[in-house]
């Protein structure tokens, strides 16, 4: 799959806010590869399921704001039909594509193409891709101007979906780690309003795809109180705070922690809820 791009950062212009947040993760970029989850394959294969059987050829994946390449060294290994698919990332930080192109397995090229670029403008030809997933990330792109973008690269019937790991906050302990956090990461009960992130999709899809679909997985990752803390940091809320109120959070997230009886005595399982929402690109008028 050809994609071509030059290597630096790829500016937009949003609020001020957003616009810190959207930019603080290459500061982190490493901290981000060793500590940030991965991604539930049955999350995986379900937003792939409208594309996943075709046949004729190996299905072709774009990992759209791929990071480190979390999600991207995922779905280069999957075993579909057709074979192991061709990926491409993209990303438009310079300081997590590095670090996607260092920490990529081996094992995974040359069937990854990383370039630089954004949501906004994709660098690859029309109907380059089979599929488009975004991992963490399209709650940062600007979706008037990126679903007109992933139509544009998607091949007729092709699939977009965004997949986010939430902390389930639907466990109690977990909910009292948020409030001792000041409820800044993402967690279960932000996706729980239908006029939330799926209207959202919805809305800037119009005409474009079918109405998302949703679904939820079970997902764990094993934590101590120092790596939880670690992924903490890697969060744009923390990336962007003053140091000494960051850093007074932490402490009382380690205290919560060293006196919550499921985290107290040194490694645990945090429950994740993966949210997956799919959108199938109509091959007609709207």
């Amino acid at each position: 799959m050809d994609a071509s791009a030059e290597d630096q950062a790829v500016p937009l212009v949003t609020d001020d806010k957003h616009a810190r947040r959207a930019a603080s993760f290459g500061a982190a970029a490493r901290a981000y590869a060793a500590h940030r989850p991965d991604y539930p394959l049955a999350a995986i294969c379900w937003a792939l399921e409208p594309v996943a059987d075709r046949a004729g050829h190996r299905v072709r994946i774009l990992d759209l704001g791929a990071g480190t390449g979390k999600l991207t060294a995922q779905l280069a290994g999957l075993p579909l039909d057709g074979g192991r698919p061709d990926v491409v990332a993209i990303e438009p930080d310079p300081h997590m594509l590095a670090e996607l192109r260092r920490s990529l397995p081996h094992r995974s090229r040359p069937a990854v193409t990383a370039v630089v670029g954004r949501a906004e403008s994709i660098p690859l030809p029309d109907e380059a891709v089979d599929a488009v997933l975004a991992g963490q990330a399209a709650h940062w792109f600007d979706l008037d101007l990126a679903m007109p973008e992933i139509f544009r690269v998607l091949t007729p019937g092709g699939v977009f979906a965004g997949l986010w790991n939430a902390d389930d906050d639907r466990v109690g302990w977990v909910a009292g780690l948020h409030r001792a956090s000041g409820n800044v990461v993402a967690r279960t009960s932000f996706f729980r309003d239908d006029d939330g992130i799926s209207a959202w999709l919805r809305d800037a899809g119009r005409g474009l795809f079918s109405p998302p679909e949703g679904a939820g997985f079970k997902h764990t990752q094993r934590r101590t109180a120092d790596s939880l803390i670690a992924t903490m940091r890697t969060h744009s809320m923390f990336l962007i705070m003053e140091p000494a109120e960051r850093e007074a959070v932490l402490s009382s997230v380690r205290d919560y922690l060293a006196a919550t009886p499921q985290t107290s005595s040194g490694e645990f399982s945090l429950p994740i809820w993966t949210i997956a929402l799919r959108s199938v690109k109509r091959q007609g008028p709207g």
